[in-house]
């Protein structure tokens, strides 16, 4: 005979809130970006060299940081030409500055998933003031039971460069600022062992 007090009903454990160091995998992600001189003219292409961690708190979002370095010589446009002129003196300058980097300074809980990130990104020798929304997607745990997360966003700073006709405009430290970079963040990170920091 059934008994519904002794009846159990099984619950599915909360999602688990991503918390500790994850480093970026870059072989599931993905950093692009879109860059213009002008309003009818602009190049598309990825960086396929990067690199980066994040120090996640799940209870307190807004103690969360994010690193990441990217190697301005990776350009892939799909055109070997386009890429050397982008790496080359006049936009990247690969040869003289190979690392394009971010640092985050604050977080802020935006709800539903997001997050509202200031930093600075660092292009040639500049330092500019962004800011980053990211989303995350479902947190997820390997085979092996490392935790994995995903998240996706948006930055769109200005970038060190040369101006049209050599009119360029002052930016931070007296660099010219002139050429307009979006870089599109599709990022997909490990969480760490202890004691482990790569």
């Amino acid at each position: 005979m059934f008994h519904p007090e002794e009846a159990t009903v099984s619950h599915p454990a909360p999602p688990e809130e991503p918390t500790g160091v994850y480093i970026i995998d870059p072989v599931r992600s993905a950093i692009g970006f879109s860059a213009r001189r002008a309003p009818t003219a602009g190049v598309h292409g990825n960086f396929t060299v990067f690199e980066g961690l994040l120090k996640l708190d799940g209870v307190c979002p807004t103690r969360s940081e994010a690193y990441l370095s990217v190697q301005t010589g990776s350009v892939d446009t799909g055109c070997p030409e386009r890429d050397a002129r982008v790496t080359g003196p006049e936009f990247l300058d690969s040869a003289t500055f190979p690392l394009m980097s971010f640092r985050s300074t604050g977080v802020l809980d935006a709800g539903d998933d997001r997050l509202h990130l200031a930093g600075y990104l660092r292009v040639k020798d500049a330092e500019l003031p962004v800011h980053l929304d990211l989303e995350f997607r479902a947190a997820s745990r390997e085979a092996c039971g490392r935790g994995r997360v995903g998240l996706e966003g948006t930055l769109t700073p200005w970038i060190a460069g040369p101006g049209p006709g050599g009119n360029a405009t002052p930016g931070p430290g007296g660099v010219p600022i002139s050429d307009r970079m979006k870089l599109t963040i599709d990022i997909s990170a490990v969480r760490t062992r202890p004691g482990q920091s790569r």
